[in-house]
């Protein structure tokens, strides 16, 4: 269980952080951009959530998906190492969003053109998820390209959510009845 007994420690002033292993960082690498741009995509989700209180069929997912966010956090912040047992996301973790994907996409209208944002307030906010998951995607790309000791399924679980997001999206749409297309050039 964490118990946090003070909030402001001063540790990190001089631009410095430690991973779970206790392995000092800079606040700019790579590891702590990833597992920061998850911490904020959870932050979105938490105002997603605001707008999909009592839709029994998105905000459970919701609900999961920021406690899953923590693991992948957390699996983020330690890198792989023999001396040290760590919380990873796990294949069953990514194989549920793949089927909640699927799932959501089956009773949906099919796309004729792309998606702007809007619709609804649910949908344009999971729309701001997404671009925010695509970002973690980056980040977390980046820092498996530059560090092994990276679970690869931490990569996956972001692909997958990002897709996920914007079946949801449609989904709070009516199924996409109420998606806005972009209509290429409308504006010439």
């Amino acid at each position: 269980m964490v118990k946090l007994d003070k909030i402001v420690t001063k540790a990190g002033d001089g631009g410095k952080t430690r991973l779970v292993t206790g392995e000092p960082v800079s606040k700019a690498s790579a590891r702590v951009e990833a597992y920061g741009t998850v911490d904020e995509l959870n932050s979105v989700v938490g105002v997603v959530r605001l707008h999909t209180e009592g839709d029994g069929r998105l905000d459970p997912i919701l609900a999961r998906i920021q406690n899953d966010l923590f693991d992948l956090g957390a699996d983020l912040a330690t890198p792989h190492t023999d001396r040290f047992e760590a919380l990873r996301v796990s294949e069953a973790q990514v194989d549920r969003l793949e089927a909640e994907v699927d799932a959501l996409h089956e009773a949906q209208a099919p796309l004729t053109s792309f998606i702007l944002p809007g619709g609804g307030a649910a949908a344009a906010y999971l729309h701001l998820a997404r671009t925010v998951a695509r970002r973690a995607e980056r980040a977390i790309t980046r820092l498996v390209e530059e560090d092994a000791r990276t679970n690869a399924a931490c990569l996956k679980y972001a692909n997958r959510l990002s897709d996920l997001f914007f079946v949801m999206a449609r989904a709070a749409n009516d199924d996409g009845k109420r998606d806005v297309l972009w209509v290429p050039g409308a504006n010439r």
